[in-house]
């Protein structure tokens, strides 16, 4: 018996970054709606309070 693979072709290349919320589109990484913006503010803070720990924290040693 013989194993086989076969490629399917993708059938759309075209992802886009962000979608619109009334777009009925399916290649998209992100969806503009107020979770991922909620989501994208936290991790922002978190960044930026780590940067503020890692610059403290050279100071203090």
């Amino acid at each position: 018996m013989e194993n086989t693979v076969k490629d399917e072709k993708i059938r759309n290349e075209k992802t886009e970054f962000a979608k619109e919320a009334h777009d009925p589109k399916e290649e998209y990484i992100f969806q503009k709606n107020g979770i991922t913006k909620k989501g994208f503010f936290i991790i922002v803070a978190a960044l930026v309070i780590l940067a503020i720990a890692l610059i403290m924290s050279g100071v203090a040693f």
